[in-house]
């Protein structure tokens, strides 16, 4: 039984967790089994080889970690460095904040370049850092892809291009947790050695994977770096896949079926297609705002997210008296502040397997939450500029067709 019932389906508009399709769900209702069997290993074979795909990469080594996004981090950071080593990391948001904050406990020397909350990282002082680093004493950058706070999505592209401007060989390590199978990503094109995501995000599965990618030099790497890991060793793991068992410790079999069919489900509709559809997601959600007589945390269009909305609210409104209507009368899940934004704004996510409808009901409960909390919203006006993009937008289902 639900622990606080409502009728209906729960809309889930929060930037991860989110919503996990029937076809997912049905494939992780199944008991457990022996992963020493050969059915398991003959799975995770086929998984490492798919989920690569996803980061658009063809050399690169993935791991399926049972943990969390957090775990991920701490799996990239201690498989590649040593401590006292430094990196350049950026903090736009609160999750770049925490994973800075991860580097200096591991005891890193962490070189923070820090930006206005609704800004992208300053790519301007990375270049200057890189250019006056000519004793290549910076071994990582670290970059989160797409800030959830603050629905700021950063140029990954640039980063790449500053570094081999000034052929400077440090590591560049992504997160990609809100990002990967949502936005265009490309890891080989791009020169990431490694990237990582979570299972809860744009792959829409329950929490429970980090899903880490290595280059080839992120693995060479490895063999120097002196940091202390034992659960997160990927040496351990690249044992088990010379023997063709995979598995250094106990797998999540459920998850593992899950992803199958969560890997199936996006090979299905396309990667491209997948990309395409978030951007309409993510520019109908922009519209709607607009025409609430809102604004969008983020301060520059060239930041704009396409998997998280962060709505400025009047500084008369607490956004989490927004967020705590949505869920007690609507049965509407939305995305609190946090931290420097707390109370200021809430988020909106428009991730993972999720349609133009589902977004428009989510559109439409905000609506009505506003006008509860005493803003003057017109009732139907961000709908109504979302459908009509969305409307004009919106292709044929390709499997329909």
């Amino acid at each position: 039984m639900d622990y606080v019932y409502g009728p209906g389906r729960n809309h889930l508009f929060v930037p991860g967790p989110v919503n996990i399709p029937d076809q997912v769900l049905r494939a992780m209702n199944r008991n457990n089994e022996d992963y020493r069997s050969p059915a398991v290993p003959a799975l995770t074979k086929t998984l490492l080889e798919d989920v690569k795909k996803i980061f658009k990469t063809t050399s690169g080594t993935p791991f399926l970690i049972p943990t969390t996004g957090t775990g991920a981090w701490e799996s990239a950071l201690t498989n590649t460095l040593s401590p006292g080593d430094r990196t350049v990391s950026f903090l736009i948001g609160q999750f770049s904040l925490l994973w800075i904050d991860q580097q200096q406990r591991l005891n890193f020397n962490v070189d923070v370049v820090e930006s206005e909350w609704g800004q992208g990282a300053n790519l301007d002082v990375l270049a200057s850092k890189i250019a006056e680093d000519t004793a290549h004493t910076i071994k990582a950058i670290c970059i989160v892809h797409n800030e959830t706070a603050t629905g700021v999505t950063n140029n990954l592209a640039t980063v790449r291009k500053i570094l081999d401007h000034y052929q400077h060989p440090a590591l560049f390590l992504v997160d990609g947790v809100s990002s990967i199978c949502a936005l265009d990503f490309r890891m080989d094109e791009w020169g990431i050695d490694v990237a990582l995501t979570g299972s809860q995000k744009a792959l829409s599965l329950p929490t429970g994977l980090g899903i880490v990618c290595a280059s080839p030099k992120a693995l060479e790497a490895t063999k120097t770096a002196k940091s202390v890991r034992v659960f997160f060793d990927w040496n351990d793991y690249l044992k088990f896949y010379k023997l063709g068992t995979y598995w250094p410790y106990t797998p999540s079999i459920q998850l593992l079926y899950g992803l199958r069919a969560a890997l199936d489900l996006i090979f299905e509709e396309g990667l491209d297609n997948i990309i395409a559809r978030h951007t309409r997601l993510g520019k109908a959600t922009r519209l709607a705002v607009a025409a609430w007589g809102l604004k969008n945390c983020t301060q520059k269009e060239e930041w704009y997210s396409d998997t998280v909305t962060a709505v400025v609210i009047p500084s008369n409104i607490d956004s989490t008296e927004i967020v705590r209507q949505a869920w007690k009368r609507y049965n509407l899940s939305l995305g609190l502040g946090l931290n420097k934004v707390a109370g200021k704004v809430f988020r909106i996510g428009h991730l993972g397997n999720l349609n133009e409808l589902q977004l428009l009901g989510c559109l439409a409960g905000v609506e009505m939450v506003l006008k509860d909390v005493g803003y003057p919203v017109k009732l139907g006006s961000g709908v109504a500029a979302a459908s009509a993009y969305l409307q004009n937008s919106t292709p044929l289902i390709p499997s329909r067709i």
